[in-house]
């Protein structure tokens, strides 16, 4: 069933739908035809079960048959923050973290990072709308937010607010990601912190330890820095009860 997110604002009197723009475009596209269902999200974890009155290229008109909670929203927010890696391993973490079930994605740079963009800010409005179309494909009931730290200490501050902040970490004193996760099941929000390419230096891993996160190993073997993220997002989510 196609899938569509939305403001509130266009749902009108709780009985009737309306699509505009964009989306009105791509009902012509799918070629949904009246009669037929749609899903519509409000972006805050509700869907809107509808069924299509009439549509254009302009505009789209459904009438709404029941709303129930997403399910694909998990029960827990997990924050991915990335050190910034090159080429299109953004893509691949922002569509990955965002079907594992990410509440939001924020890349920064590090000192050991390949990319250093002039402007990422620049970049954003892409970001998002790759995670949007990740979001749809996956059924989320939000759009999880794609941003940009200025620095380090943003980051680490961020994760710190957490009920689980962790930090990976490839070596040295580390704790083991399945213990920490273990002993903290009855949470409801997460940080996942993970390095770019090189890796983090020593002293980015200590900065962490003093602001308090935990230190953690995935295990002997060494993960691309696109699949960290994924793997630590996925561990939370398995140990919360969210891929039962």
């Amino acid at each position: 069933m196609a899938r569509f997110f939305m403001a509130g604002t266009n749902l009108l009197g709780g009985a009737t739908a309306v699509i505009r723009g964009r989306d009105a475009e791509h009902i012509q596209v799918l070629r949904i035809r009246p009669g037929e269902d749609v899903t519509i999200c409000d972006t805050e974890g509700k869907d809107y079960k509808c069924r299509l009155v009439r549509a254009d290229k302009e505009e789209a008109e459904l009438e709404v048959i029941e709303v129930v909670p997403c399910k694909g929203e998990p029960s827990i927010d997990v924050s991915v923050l990335c050190g910034l890696p090159k080429g299109d391993r953004v893509d691949y973490i922002i569509q990955k973290s965002v079907e594992a079930g990410a509440h939001d994605i924020v890349f920064f740079l590090s000192s050991r990072c390949i990319a250093k963009p002039d402007d990422p800010y620049k970049k954003l409005e892409r970001w998002n709308r790759i995670s949007e179309e990740a979001a749809k494909q996956s059924g989320r009931g939000m759009i999880p937010k794609v941003s940009w730290a200025e620095d380090y200490g943003e980051v680490l501050n961020a994760a710190v607010h957490t009920d689980l902040p962790l930090f990976m970490y490839e070596t040295g004193e580390r704790e083991a990601l399945s213990e920490v996760i273990e002993a903290n099941r009855n949470i409801r929000t997460a940080a996942v912190i993970t390095g770019p390419e090189g890796g983090f230096e020593a002293f980015e891993a200590d900065l962490a330890r003093i602001a308090g996160l935990h230190v953690c190993s995935m295990g002997e073997r060494i993960l691309r820095c696109e699949t960290a993220p994924v793997v630590a997002l996925t561990a939370l989510m398995y140990a919360s009860g969210n891929l039962s």
